[in-house]
C-alpha cells in the first residue's frame, strides 16, 4: 500500500507494540523485584500470549490490506499480458508483514506442550527486523535522492532492532536489551509517519523537493529528535511504574494486580479457613 495511508498503517503497527513494550518490560521488571513466587511469571505468561496473538492478527490484517486494496495486486504478481511484475513494492510490504505474523504465531506456541527451543520467539523477531531492513535496503528507489536518505535513516532503526533482538535470544530477560527494542520500535513507528507526511502530505499537494539538499540535512536532525523523544516516553513510562509499585505495596497472595492501569484492586469474597488445632493440644487445654 503506498501513499499517505500506506505509510500510516506501517507506523501504526510499529507505534502500538513500542509503546505496549514500554510499559510491558518496565512493569514487568517491578514485578519480577516485588514478587517471590511464580505469580508474577504467570501475569506475564498471560501478557506473551496475549500479545503474540494481536501481533499474527495484525500482521494478517497488513497482509490483507497490502494485497486488496483498490489498487493492489489481489494475488498477482506478474502479468503475462504486459510481461511486466504487478505492484512489487505491496508485495514487499507484505513479506515484512508475513514474517511478523511468524513471529505472532511462534509467541503463542512457546507457551504450548510443544516445547520450543528458548530464545525461539525472539530469533522470529530478529528475522523479520532483517527481512524488513533488507527490503527497504534494496529497494528501487529510481533516483528519488530525499526518498532514499529518508529509508536509509529508518534502516537505522530496523538493523539496530534487529541486532538487539538476537542478543535477547541468547540473553534471556535483559532488561536493557527489552527497553532497547521497544524505543527502536517507537522510533520505528513515529518515522513512517514522518516519511507519510514528507512524501505524501494527507492534506494533497506534492512532496518535499528531492533536489534540496537542505531537506536533508533537516530530516537527518529530525530523525534524532524523533529518538529523543522516544527515550523520553520510555522515561515516563518507567518512572510512572516504579511509582504505581513505591505507592502501592503488592502482595499477591491477598490481591489481584490490574495491570493495564498499575492499580491495585483487593479480592473479592475473600475467605478466611478456620485454623484447627491438633486433638491433643486441645485437650492440654
Amino acid at each position: 500500500m503506498t501513499g499517505f495511508l500506506g505509510d500510516a498503517l506501517r507506523g501504526s503497527f510499529f507505534l502500538m507494540f513500542g509503546l505496549w513494550w514500554s510499559v510491558k518490560y518496565p512493569m514487568k521488571y517491578v514485578l519480577q523485584k516485588l514478587n517471590t513466587d511464580n505469580q508474577a511469571s504467570r501475569w506475564i505468561q498471560c501478557m506473551d500470549i496475549t500479545e503474540g496473538t494481536a501481533k499474527a492478527f495484525f500482521a494478517l490484517g497488513g497482509i490483507l490490506a497490502e494485497q486488496f486494496v483498490p489498487n493492489g495486486p489481489h494475488l498477482s504478481l506478474y502479468d503475462e499480458g504486459t510481461q511486466n511484475w504487478v505492484h512489487l513494492m505491496n508485495w514487499q510490504h507484505m513479506t515484512m508483514y508475513l514474517f511478523y505474523g511468524f513471529s505472532g504465531v511462534v509467541d503463542v506456541l512457546s507457551y504450548t506442550p510443544l516445547k520450543l527451543p528458548a530464545g525461539l520467539d525472539r530469533l522470529l523477531v530478529a528475522l523479520a527486523l532483517f527481512t524488513e531492513g533488507f527490503l527497504f535496503y534494496f529497494h528501487d528507489y529510481q533516483g528519488a535522492v530525499l526518498t532514499e536518505h529518508l529509508y536509509s535513516l529508518l534502516s537505522i532503526a530496523i538493523f539496530g532492532a534487529a541486532l538487539g533482538v538476537l542478543l535477547e535470544a541468547f540473553l534471556r530477560d535483559h532488561t536493557l536489551l527489552e527497553l532497547l527494542r521497544a524505543s527502536l520500535f517507537i522510533l520505528q513507528g513515529s518515522w513512517f509517519w514522518q516519511i507519510g507526511f514528507v512524501l505524501h502530505p494527507p492534506w494533497g499537494g506534492p512532496g518535499w523537493s528531492q533536489a534540496d539538499a537542505g531537506n536533508k540535512n533537516f530530516l537527518t536532525m529530525c530523525f534524532f529528535w524523533h529518538y529523543a523523544v522516544c527515550l523520553l516516553v520510555m522515561a515516563i513510562n518507567s518512572s510512572t511504574s516504579r511509582c504505581c509499585s513505591n505507592g502501592c505495596p503488592v502482595n499477591f497472595e491477598s490481591i489481584d494486580v490490574e495491570l493495564d492501569l498499575g492499580g491495585c484492586l483487593p479480592k473479592a469474597n475473600q475467605t478466611v479457613e478456620p485454623v484447627l488445632l491438633p486433638e491433643t493440644l486441645s485437650e492440654e487445654k
